[in-house]
């Protein structure tokens, strides 16, 4: 009986930590920030850094989506969370909103850099 209370204890232990450990929302390549399918990042000149909000909405919005955060996401390390107007949430880097570019249609494109002198890559 002991054995089996402890082995269930171990068991919710692991599943505990495996669910904690939730893989990061941005990774890096080639010196850009990008997303968990490998599109690049980028950040906007009109969002104020650590204002906690994005100058980037409606058909703005539809051109240079945001990286959306569940609601369940926890800010770490340079990551950040930010509330958009419409209620959603969405991660931020070092303070500065972070988006995906619509006509970069592969991972690695980077397309959107540059954009009207407004939109850069997001770098680590």
């Amino acid at each position: 009986m002991n054995r089996t209370l402890l082995l269930s204890g171990m068991l919710a232990a692991l599943a505990a930590a495996q669910i904690q450990a939730a893989p990061s929302p941005i990774s890096t390549r080639e010196g850009a920030l990008t997303a968990p399918t490998g599109m690049t990042l980028y950040v906007f000149a009109k969002d104020q850094p650590g204002n906690g909000r994005s100058a980037c909405n409606g058909p703005c919005a539809a051109l240079w989506p945001p990286l959306a955060a569940e609601a369940d996401a926890q800010p770490e390390g340079d990551l950040g969370l930010i509330a958009r107007d419409d209620g959603s949430r969405q991660w931020s880097w070092r303070g500065k909103p972070l988006y995906r570019f619509a006509q970069d249609l592969a991972p690695g494109e980077r397309k959107g850099d540059n954009f009207k002198q407004l939109w850069q890559v997001a770098r680590p």
